[in-house]
């Protein structure tokens, strides 16, 4: 359940089951359910506690033999857990992945529901033991672990613990493995992917991370999720230009654009700084697609600040925007913060910030029409073929969907090919293979 890096760990802790001789079903055959939960926000707390009852349920009825809760929600709720979502046979915390053969004996041979929270300390799994479970063509990999910010509305580091960087060499070999397995598409992800390498080799290695991908053959797209404001350097400008496989796409979660709101959740720079970034990094890359991700309704936002953001995404054009209401979650300092916002007004404020970005997103698409652009296919439905441009991140932004020409389907699942642009919304193109 929840993000893209939980979804690594599930296809990495797969993988050691089936080295271990399980064999891995995903319906209600399973003797054994494992829940890799999601603990981020409250909404996913539920989401994880309503499978983990679900489960139960079925072992009750007799169609399972043992449940096991890990992960996110279990690191946070610990035996708290045990007492709301009740009749688990394990709940076990992060960082377990390569040793779940170990977890599943542990619970088998135990009387009681077994719980085992510790420190996070994350041990990467062999590289081979990982099961992929989505298309061959796009893989998602993780370059590093935890988290050192201090953002007052985020629970990630109470659980995930402290960044922890992944071994280039560790890295490198995975890429070749998810290549060997169909990948074409490599997605680095990370809670702040611009933060790799410090902690093994006190300097920032995002750039050379970068340069040694790219010189691996068979990666066509080498795609960054999840850039820290004041991390996106000159340097990592400069190796996105140069580097072919690496991809003019930038992930940069802001949260706010006030000064005043980011300083009240511990983020850096403001909207005058964010404005000066995206100039330089437009002048370094022209065709470069922004996303960011805003937050609404933080304890103390004012309509004036609010309308700060406003401004400011109009001014910024951004290509993809995302956005959230805040979510007031135990443990994390805003809490405790006064001037909590309403529910009522959280919901507003985001339903005008995004009808004000449709429009810049229908007006940034209508840019490529009558353009090539390349695509990378994915897949067939109501007679059209679906797939991705440069500008879109698996599951998070649009689609470009072109007209069936017969004969030149066959057998392009994961090729990449060029598309002329013939209309646009305002989140998807259309059009038809290029001559």
């Amino acid at each position: 359940m929840g993000c893209s890096k939980n979804e690594v760990d599930s296809e990495e802790i797969a993988g050691v089951l089936k080295q271990s001789g399980f064999t891995t079903v995903s319906d209600e055959s399973a003797e054994i359910i494992v829940i890799n939960t999601c603990g981020f926000l409250e909404a996913s707390k539920q989401e994880s506690i309503a499978a983990i009852r679900a489960a139960v349920q079925l072992k009750k009825l007799g169609k399972a033999q043992k449940v096991i809760v890990a992960g996110c929600l279990a690191q946070r709720m610990g035996a708290d857990l045990m007492k709301e979502a009740p009749g688990a046979d394990g709940y076990f915390g992060v960082g377990q992945m390569g040793r779940f053969h170990e977890v599943i004996a542990q619970v088998q041979n135990a009387r009681n529901a077994v719980l085992e929270i510790s420190a996070p300390n994350h041990r990467w799994a062999d590289v081979s033991t990982r099961a992929r479970a989505g298309s061959p063509w796009s893989a998602y990999l993780k370059v590093s672990e935890g988290c050192d910010h201090k953002c007052t509305f985020c629970t990630i580091p109470s659980f995930r613990g402290r960044h922890q960087s992944k071994p280039i060499e560790r890295i490198l070999k995975e890429a070749r493995f998810l290549v060997e397995g169909g990948a074409r598409e490599i997605n680095l992800i990370a809670q702040d992917v611009t933060q790799y390498g410090f902690d093994l080799y006190q300097k920032f290695t995002l750039p050379r991370l970068l340069k040694e991908l790219d010189a691996i053959e068979g990666i066509d797209w080498i795609r960054i999720l999840y850039f820290y404001p004041n991390r996106l350097t000159d340097e990592v400008i400069d190796a996105m230009t140069k580097l072919p496989s690496v991809l003019p796409y930038i992930d940069i979660p802001l949260q706010h654009a006030h000064p005043d709101v980011l300083r009240r959740m511990k983020r850096p720079g403001d909207g005058a700084r964010y404005l000066e970034l995206f100039s330089r990094v437009r002048l370094a890359m022209p065709q470069v697609a922004i996303r960011t991700t805003f937050m609404v309704g933080f304890p103390g936002e004012t309509e004036e600040e609010f309308n700060c953001l406003l401004d400011f995404i109009k001014e910024a054009r951004l290509d993809r925007v995302g956005a959230f209401t805040y979510s007031r979650e135990q443990g994390t300092p805003s809490f405790e913060l006064e001037g909590q916002v309403p529910f009522r007004v959280k919901r507003e404020r985001y339903e005008r910030l995004m009808e004000t970005q449709q429009s810049i997103s229908f007006a940034k698409n209508l840019d490529w029409v009558d353009r090539e652009i390349d695509v990378l296919v994915e897949g067939f439905k109501d007679g059209v073929v679906i797939g991705r441009s440069f500008r879109d991140a698996p599951e998070i932004d649009g689609l470009v969907f072109v007209e069936i020409d017969d004969g030149l389907e066959q057998g392009c699942l994961g090729e990449i090919r060029k598309v002329k642009v013939t209309r646009a919304d305002a989140y998807d193109l259309f059009g038809s293979w290029s001559a």
